[in-house]
């Protein structure tokens, strides 16, 4: 490799020169804005489905259970697949959109997903504000899963290419933020909407959405493209030029070389879908798979989709019940600040690991202070101080997903896949992410039903198996420039085995024999 990028003595990886520049910030925080989409749809489902005047026009059936004598079964209130359909078709297109998403990532570059997203996502909001009946509702829903698919498929991966390294994991938490933040703005619009007199505080709820995606729509135009989607779609000189910029020197011939040489052996695969499946990458495509299926079965998008309904199930008041979860949605946000300020100097692993022992422990008290007032009958109500405590121990639950599965299940997945398989590595942590928050949605009420308090400890117990596979097969990825991930995969005890040594190119072969000759220390690699 030309020049002297330097293995740093921690073993984190390479250290490329130049830092934070306002340009590579200011990019970073206008492509985050993506999750805004998506965490404005997850908070504004639970609360629009909670409101009187939008179940009676659209689904009367739940309406009229709702009204029934509130000594009725509190688990199986708002059991209605019609109800769960309407939430979670949005997943289910998303789904499938991310597939589609990874060829205009590839061939397009990243903006312009971001932007065929936002569109999409700018047109389901206003047929969701104006619609007439459920068919469509739920066409507009389709058209925002479209949206949230281009943008979840495209965000990530714009984020990790354009921060510098040892920044990456606070610049792509941005985009976990957003969703947060997006979660928020939903609530408390929801809170406010729900007071409209004349039954149509539901519209406004659902067309605001067209909020978020003018931002992403607008924005996008003004993004520039990655150094590495730049590369990869033969604009050399551009690259160059944009590496400078974004890293504010000129001193960057190591980290081109690394990125130029990524992709000359980008080329060389034609098929990354069947690529992605060579033993070579079977580290990076078990955590495609199993870090999105992991985030979802931490239980977090029961809370966060039907928090008012789930409040309200517990016997709190409508008012209150969507102020409960404008509380939570304002933990979700601070605590993401923890990541943000954390994840670069702790490290990825730790935060996993003590936000998943925290997680358990208020799912188990959670789960057990349910099963005190409302056992196996579904009978009971809840006294305020005691509902106090169900809210105070969820929000401790959220805080610890929201510095740890919430930000680190996007930006992991974002920053191990080498150039070649990058696409379809991040649509296939799209789509499994997708198609487990469709499961979850569709099936949370009747589990909700049939489990009742038990659906908190079912959660919790994911948990534990999450952060077990963690603490023994996730490796740490903190300032490890993104073309140099395969060196951590292969310095792995489980995973070495899978990675032959001709699978590294040769700058991280010669990085990597000279971290060896160094015994770790701080090792100049140059050709």
């Amino acid at each position: 490799m030309a020049g002297g990028a330097i293995v740093n003595a921690r073993g984190d990886g390479k250290e490329y020169p130049g830092n934070m520049t306002l340009f590579v910030f200011l990019t970073c925080l206008v492509a985050a804005t993506g999750g805004l989409i998506f965490g404005y749809d997850i908070g504004i489902s639970g609360g629009v489905t909670s409101m009187d005047s939008f179940l009676s026009k659209f689904f009367p059936a739940v309406f009229r259970k709702e009204k029934q004598d509130k000594s009725t079964n509190q688990y199986c209130k708002f059991d209605s697949q019609l109800l769960t359909t309407f939430t979670s078709s949005l997943y289910l297109a998303a789904l499938i959109a991310s597939f589609f998403a990874s060829t205009v990532t590839r061939v397009f570059g990243r903006k312009w997903s971001m932007f065929g997203g936002g569109v999409t996502f700018l047109i389901g909001a206003a047929l969701n504000g104006a619609a007439k009946n459920v068919a469509m509702l739920i066409v507009g829903r389709i058209l925002l899963g479209i949206g949230v698919g281009f943008a979840n498929q495209s965000v990530p991966v714009y984020l990790s290419e354009m921060a510098p390294a040892k920044l990456r994991g606070m610049l792509n938490i941005g985009f976990q933020l957003m969703i947060t933040i997006g979660i928020l703005a939903a609530n408390l619009i929801n809170y406010g909407t729900a007071k409209i007199k004349g039954g149509w505080g539901w519209r406004v709820s659902l067309a605001l959405a067209a909020v978020p995606a003018g931002i992403i729509t607008l924005g996008s135009l003004f993004l520039p493209d990655t150094p590495n989607s730049l590369i990869e779609r033969g604009h050399d000189e551009k690259a160059r030029s944009m590496l400078c910029k974004i890293r504010g020197t000129d001193d960057i011939l190591d980290e081109y070389a690394d990125l130029k040489a990524a992709s000359e052996e980008s080329k060389t695969v034609r098929h990354p879908w069947r690529n992605i499946v060579q033993l070579r990458y079977r580290p990076q495509l078990t955590m495609a798979i199993l870090i999105p299926f992991f985030q979802q079965v931490t239980g977090i998008n029961v809370i966060m989709f039907y928090a008012p309904v789930l409040f309200k199930t517990l016997g709190f008041g409508s008012d209150a019940s969507l102020m409960s979860a404008v509380i939570t949605g304002l933990v979700n946000v601070f605590a993401t600040f923890v990541s943000i300020f954390t994840a670069d100097k702790l490290g990825r692993r730790k935060l996993f690991l003590q936000g998943g022992v925290q997680m358990i422990a208020c799912q188990v008290i959670v789960g057990t202070l349910i099963a005190i007032k409302f056992g196996t009958s579904g009978e009971g109500h809840l006294s305020h101080t005691y509902a106090g405590a169900v809210v105070a121990f969820i929000c401790i639950y959220v805080a610890g997903f929201a510095w740890s599965w919430g930000p680190l299940g996007w930006l992991v997945p974002s920053e191990i896949f080498p150039l070649e398989i990058r696409s379809a590595g991040q649509s296939i942590t799209v789509s499994v992410n997708m198609l487990f928050t469709f499961v979850i949605a569709q099936a949370f009420l009747a589990l909700l039903c049939r489990l009742k308090f038990g659906l908190f400890y079912f959660f919790g117990g994911w948990v534990v198996i999450m952060t077990i596979f963690v603490a023994f097969f996730l490796p740490e990825t903190k300032g490890v420039p993104i073309e140099e991930m395969v060196l951590v995969w292969k310095g792995h005890w489980f995973w070495g085995r899978f990675i032959a040594d001709e699978d590294i190119h040769v700058g991280s072969k010669l990085e990597m024999t000279n971290g060896k000759k160094g015994g770790g220390a701080a090792a100049v690699a140059s050709v």
